[in-house]
This record gives structure tokens, sequence and C-alpha cells, in this order.
């Protein structure tokens, strides 16, 4: 019998697959894949450990897989496909495709149908597929000058908003103990006061996404506003996709589906996202549930080896 490997290769874990012709015998989660957050050594340990313990948990030894599809950031670039191939191929003999997140994200979602997927974990993007099969995407600019709605964009709102309030409202050499939702974000970083909250924010590079668990736990209103941007400024993005894939003469429903860990653990966000997008295209029909994009790189792996 033949056994498939689908792997989501993220930013903060990575999600692998293993199953054959028709189920899904075990799912693990390792640490982080992206080596432009992690580099090269620490994204291939974390695939080692992914497929070794995935493997391991299905009953299956790495060399009879038949074929492994794996989504990464960043893979449309053929020196990044290549390293990633190139560091399962020491542990997996057969066929390993890799290719871009959204592309595996997408599957999951519509399997080959047309719709719009918004990603929003430790980074952010939407992209989409219209019924000619032409895509379009928008967004996922980088942790520096994009990616909103992100968990890192939400983290390092957080740190800028309560700094900006603590200029606005006391000397911010206080202790943090004064706010809740300051200390939560101290405690989450080890700082020890706004100041060294601060100092840790301009270090090379500050880990926001860190961060974003104590935003979407939290009530404080400064928390709920951030969330309520980041849930905004998705659907902004979301919008400019169906509406340059789905032109607005076409009256049909757009899918839409809703990828990663902010979407998943932050009700307001979804909220605002929905209501926002709603708002900017009336079209669209939201998928509520969450979508796992490692679903469709298994799905892959099965179209690809069938392919051959």
């Amino acid at each position: 019998m033949p056994y498939y490997l689908g792997i989501d290769g993220g930013g903060t874990k990575t999600t692998c697959a293993v199953g054959d012709e028709s189920r899904v015998l075990a799912t693990v989660t390792a640490g982080p894949s992206n080596m432009f957050r992690v580099g090269e050594q620490r994204a291939r340990e974390s695939l080692h450990d992914a497929v070794r313990r995935a493997c391991a948990a299905a009953g299956i030894a790495p060399r009879e897989i038949a074929c492994t599809c794996l989504g990464a950031s960043g893979a449309g670039r053929p020196e990044i496909a290549a390293v990633v191939r190139n560091a399962l191929a020491e542990i997996l003999p057969n066929q390993i495709e890799v290719i871009g997140d959204m592309e595996i994200a997408l599957d999951a979602a519509f399997d080959t149908g047309p719709g719009v997927i918004v990603i929003a974990g430790t980074g952010s993007i939407a992209y989409g597929r219209d019924r000619q099969d032409r895509t379009a995407r928008a967004g996922g600019w980088g942790f520096a000058i994009g990616d909103e709605g992100s968990a890192h964009w939400i983290g390092r709102q957080a740190v800028t908003a309560l700094l900006r309030e603590s200029d606005e409202t006391g000397a911010p050499e206080q202790n943090f103990s004064s706010s809740e939702f300051a200390s939560a974000l101290c405690c989450a970083w080890e700082a020890t006061s706004l100041v060294d909250l601060a100092r840790k924010a301009s270090a090379d590079p500050p880990d926001f996404a860190v961060l974003f668990p104590v935003v979407a736990a939290s009530e404080d209103d400064l928390a709920l506003r951030i969330q309520s941007i980041a849930g905004k400024e998705l659907a902004r993005i979301a919008a400019l996709v169906s509406h340059r894939l789905f032109p607005a003469n076409e009256t049909d429903p757009v899918p839409v589906a809703m990828i990663g860990g902010v979407f998943r653990h932050a009700s307001t966000v979804r909220e605002h996202f929905y209501n926002e997008l709603r708002r900017l295209d009336p079209r669209v029909e939201v998928n509520p549930q969450v979508v796992e994009p490692v679903d469709g790189a298994l799905r892959m792996a099965r179209r690809a080896a069938s392919s051959r």
C-alpha cells in the first residue's frame, strides 16, 4: 500500500500528516521550518523531526513514503525550493514536491475549485483562484513593511500602542503591574518594565509573534482595538483579491476561507474580518471553520503520485 506525506512548513510550527489513499493515519507538529525566520539548519531539524515522528505515529518507515508535498513560504524561488527539497531527501528517498504555502492552503480550502483564502499566521497574505484557474494575491510583503493582521503585526502593534499610551498617561519608567495587559505582555517577553519591553522590541530580530496569544486572550480595550484593526486589514486584502478575480458584474457567490493561528485563536479578529469583508464585497461566503493547509499538502501528494 502506498503512503503519502503532506507538510505545512510555517514560521511558528511545522505540521506533518501521513496518509494512505483515503485516510489520514497520523498528524504531528514540530518546530518552525521557515528558513527566512529560523535559518537553514533549524528548518532542516524541524522538518526531519516532523517526518520521523509522523511516520513513527503511523507505524511506517520514511522510506515507505511514495510521495511528499511540502508547502513553504518562499518556495516559489527555485533556490529556496531546492534547499528544502534537499533537506527532505536526506530522509525521504522518493518523490518530493515543494510548493508555496499559499498553494496547499488553497487546495485545502477548495480542492481544485475557485475561491479566496486569507492566511493569518506568523505572516499574512490573501490568495485566490477564479473559475478559469487564474490566480491573484495581495499582501504578504514581509514583517518589515507589511503582513498586516498577522501574529507578528498584532504583537508589534500591541507594544507600539502600549508605549504610546504610557506617554499619554504617565512615565514609562513606572512598574508595569498597574495594567494587567501591560503586565502580561512584559511577562511574555520576560521584561521587567515598559522601558525593558521597549529595549526588547528593538532587539534584532524581535519576536513579536510571541506576544499574539497575550493579545488574543485579553479583554483589555487596547487589545480588542488591535484585534478589530487586524480583522479589517485582513478583510481589505481579501477584498482586493476577490474584486480582481471575480468582477463586480458577476453575481455568483465568492467562496472565502480563513487559514492560520490568528483566525483560530482570536474570535474578535474573525468577527471583524467577516463583517468588514461582507461590507466590502457582499457576494462573499466565508467558511466559518478555520482550514488546515496540511490537508491540502497531503491531497496534493496523492495527486502528484498518481500523475507520474
